[in-house]
């Protein structure tokens, strides 16, 4: 197993080559939680209804309505355990262990049934290739729970430092939240504008899903752990103006992969820096300033001042109650 060996406050260090067999196991079992949330909650747009979070113990779906009541899935990673709470007292889970995805999509929905949850979901996966049906799915089968945590930290400090940058965006902007079908932390700022149809689709995914979630003209940005050594956080923009991949960006490691059709900045490049945050910021300022630039966005009205509220907060605790 990978040894736990950073403090939370740290950037942890985790080679995708050392962890890529969990990964993708994790990857198949969030797709499966992931649906269970989809299968429940209202559409809201872009498909913002089907994310997880970040939690202060690994990911979890919030709240789900079922009925008149609600109940949510948390991936603990500190206790090594996938939990489910229902809001009139039920509280079941599944151990977060090897097994395979087969063993564990049994368990799960076995749990949902126990608990008074039954639920159906379109049981194979999106966005791989071969998508394997979960109920058969033998392949996928490692789990290293110290190399699950030392992920979820990776995604603990990325949304801390993403979600300052979403804090100076008043226009119509996305929750921080991860996408089990690219297996990624996002956050997308949208200019007001409609966009063309989006022309392409990831492998066994409905071409209505792409339409949906790019529906919009938009800046995105985020961290997935692929496109480098040990992940990679990212930024596009769609649809893409003409000049962005040459848009002076930074930090100095951070470039635009025409492979992928996007900036990219090697994680280890953050969590070497003098400055980490600092370096994560410029990444996600500059590259947000090459789509509104180049697209004409009227950043005027669509950014605000994060702290303009500071002076008045700091004379509430000084005079208030």
């Amino acid at each position: 197993m990978t040894e736990l060996k950073t403090r939370p406050a740290e950037w942890p260090r985790l080679r995708v080559a050392d962890w890529a067999d969990t990964r993708d196991t994790l990857h198949m079992w969030t797709q499966i939680v992931g649906k269970i949330r989809l299968a429940h909650a209202p559409l809201v747009n872009h498909w913002w209804q089907v994310t997880l979070y970040v939690s202060p113990r690994g990911l979890t779906t919030s709240a789900i309505p079922y009925g008149a009541g609600a109940f949510d899935i948390e991936f603990d990673f500190l206790d090594d355990r996938l939990r489910v709470r229902t809001s009139d007292g039920g509280d079941g889970g599944v151990a977060l262990a090897p097994m395979p995805v087969a063993r564990f999509y049994a368990e799960v929905m076995a749990v949902l049934d126990e608990l008074g949850v039954p639920t159906r979901i379109h049981a194979r996966p999106n966005e791989v290739d071969p998508a394997i049906r979960f109920a058969e799915d033998d392949r996928h089968a490692s789990y290293d729970p110290d190399a699950a945590r030392l992920f979820w930290r990776q995604l603990l400090q990325a949304d801390r430092v993403i979600g300052r940058f979403r804090s100076r965006f008043i226009g119509k902007v996305s929750p921080v939240h991860f996408f089990w079908g690219s297996f990624d932390l996002a956050c997308t700022r949208f200019s007001g504008r409609k966009a063309p149809p989006h022309p392409g689709d990831p492998p066994n995914c409905p071409h209505y899903v792409t339409v949906e979630g790019y529906s919009h003209e938009l800046s995105s940005c985020g961290f997935w752990p692929g496109g480098g050594e040990e992940g990679a956080f990212y930024a596009y923009a769609y649809p893409e103006p003409d000049g962005f991949a040459d848009y002076p960006v930074g930090p100095d490691a951070a470039f635009y992969s025409r492979e992928n059709g996007q900036f990219l900045l090697p994680y280890e490049a953050v969590a070497t820096a003098p400055d980490p945050d600092g370096e994560l910021t410029e990444f996600l300022e500059t590259t947000y300033a090459a789509a509104a630039d180049l697209g004409g966005w009227d950043r005027a009205a669509l950014e605000a001042d994060p702290h303009r509220w500071d002076d008045q907060h700091h004379d509430d605790h000084e005079h208030g109650p």
